[in-house]
């Protein structure tokens, strides 16, 4: 029964109320801090598991009171009611059943770059910057530029941002993969519609302490920042170049003035894709269902087709068509895309599960 499989987060949420009101707990702030976190994981589904509890004594003592003269009518009432309510908690409950992604709650690097289509792929980095930014917005989270390379227009060759907020993993850990663009390029002048594309990464933001690199595992260069075609914007050499030398990982930094900040902010980068890397090596093990639904598919797969001229977005992977490209790229209707995705992920998780 599923209230079987409930019972022992219940039972778990209680133990660690007790665990923690220990009068020796706050001697041990790692294990108070742990305890605290697991409890705080577990609060929703106690919550729903209680309101659940509570929904089928309802039911029962409803139905007890359907061959009453006097309450009969109103336990009927009441009866379809608390089944109805019965229903709908039992859906929430097999989503807080599934298993859960350690890195939902973290915050991320965001990636975009420039890929087939030269200035019209680099104007578009830019267009689809400014869409996730709207939505980071509309979701109360913050954004830092760490790093860019501007291109022509306006457009970036390459961004990478930190995205700061409740969720931000869970929300758009499925936008990584292949970005396809068709519509007219601002460089054109015959007015022919082109395909371009862009690479979109999301990494998860890593502590210090979760990623070790030896120092001799890097090389280090530093040099005067530049601007488009290489033109010299700093007079000292504050942007900083960082290679991994046993994955031949690359991040260069040169948005700050100090070249203290870019190297702290380029490790911090590299970091991430490190971790990223092991995630993707790890999920490469598994089957592409499972792939998909912890979103650390192919990278070079082709997941998005946004086409201008028919005002058309197209996700590949769940079929979903949308006529409403405008208003998705200025970031109100975002979830209009990212629901369906999230969605498909948990259904599949269901049917794994036998949910």
């Amino acid at each position: 029964m599923l209230k079987d499989k409930l019972l022992p987060f219940v039972e778990r949420y209680n133990e660690l109320t007790t665990l923690l009101s220990s009068p020796n707990i706050a001697d041990d702030i790692k294990k108070m801090t742990a305890l605290s976190k697991e409890q705080a994981s577990l609060e929703k589904i106690k919550d729903t598991t209680n309101e659940y509890l509570q929904t089928l004594n309802n039911i029962e003592e409803n139905r007890a009171l359907l061959d009453d003269e006097e309450l009969g009518e109103l336990a009927k009432e009441e009866l379809k009611e608390s089944e109805a309510r019965k229903e709908a908690i039992e859906e929430e409950i097999k989503v807080l059943l599934l298993p859960t992604d350690p890195n939902d709650d973290r915050n991320i690097f965001l990636e975009i770059r420039a890929g087939t289509g030269g200035d019209e792929a680099a104007i578009f980095v830019a267009d689809l910057f400014k869409s996730y930014l709207r939505y980071a917005e509309n979701r109360g989270w913050k954004v830092e530029v760490v790093s860019s390379s501007e291109g022509v227009l306006n457009g970036y060759k390459e961004v990478i941002v930190l995205i700061k907020g409740q969720g931000a993993f869970s929300r758009l850990k499925y936008e990584g993969g292949v970005h396809r663009v068709q519509r007219v390029p601002l460089t054109e002048s015959q007015g022919r519609v082109h395909t371009s594309a862009v690479t979109v990464a999301v990494m998860p933001e890593v502590d210090d302490v979760e990623i070790e690199i030896a120092a001799n595992d890097l090389k280090i260069d530093v040099m005067r920042s530049s601007g488009n075609g290489g033109q010299s914007v700093n007079t000292t050499d504050s942007a900083v170049r960082i290679t991994h030398l046993p994955t031949g990982l690359v991040v260069v930094n040169q948005d700050g003035k100090s070249q203290h900040k870019n190297k702290d902010a380029a490790m911090k980068v590299l970091k991430a894709k490190l971790y990223d890397l092991e995630l993707q090596e790890r999920n490469a093990k598994e089957s592409e269902a499972r792939k998909m639904q912890v979103g650390s598919g192919d990278r070079s797969a082709r997941i998005r087709t946004y086409n201008y001229p028919q005002n058309r977005i197209t996700d590949h992977r769940v079929g979903l068509t949308l006529y409403r490209l405008d208003a998705i790229m200025e970031g109100g209707l975002y979830d209009e895309v990212i629901e369906p995705i999230i969605a498909h992920s948990q259904a599949e998780l269901m049917k794994e599960a036998n949910l």
